[in-house]
């Protein structure tokens, strides 16, 4: 489902994982479901992965050095609730740099799984010009639907390791 208004975008998807499980995927595994590329990248030559450091103050990295892991800083954690919720801070290179927008994403426990909400805001706030080229009925659909077909895949295996 997608809803987009003058202040936010959300995207849910239902996945067949427990939350906590979820949150750990969304997070920890990043690196393995996030598909880049030239649009997706802030910058597509030196991206070699993606990456959250956990807990509240955590940085949410685009790595473009694999040794060190340092890279393009897309935003820092906010609230950091394993199982519940993640909340991180949004920066892009189109975007003025204050107010930053902010992402939350929600894991709600639902029959046969999770509910993930993930809501981008703060979009009412930024000059409406700025946000006429992001809030698109397509904002945040790819990264809703690679996260799920990760899960999808690894989450039977994921649970029985944990």
């Amino acid at each position: 489902m997608t809803v987009v208004n003058a202040a936010s975008v959300r995207r849910t998807i239902e996945v067949a994982a427990d939350p906590d499980t979820a949150f750990t995927i969304f997070t920890e595994h990043i690196g393995d479901w996030y598909v880049g590329g030239r649009h997706a990248w802030r910058d597509p030559s030196r991206a070699v992965g993606i990456r959250f450091e956990p807990g509240v103050g955590g940085r949410w990295l685009e790595v473009w050095d694999a040794a060190s892991g340092e890279g393009y800083e897309i935003g820092t954690v906010r609230v950091w609730e394993p199982g519940q919720r993640l909340v991180v801070s949004y920066r892009h290179p189109r975007l003025p740099p204050e107010p930053l927008t902010e992402i939350e994403v929600r894991f709600d426990p639902v029959d046969g799984g999770t509910r993930v909400t993930l809501e981008h805001r703060g979009w009412d706030r930024l000059p409406p010009e700025v946000v006429a080229g992001f809030l698109t009925p397509r904002a945040w659909g790819a990264l809703v639907q690679w996260y799920g077909a990760y899960v999808a895949c690894v989450a039977p295996s994921h649970m029985a390791t944990m």
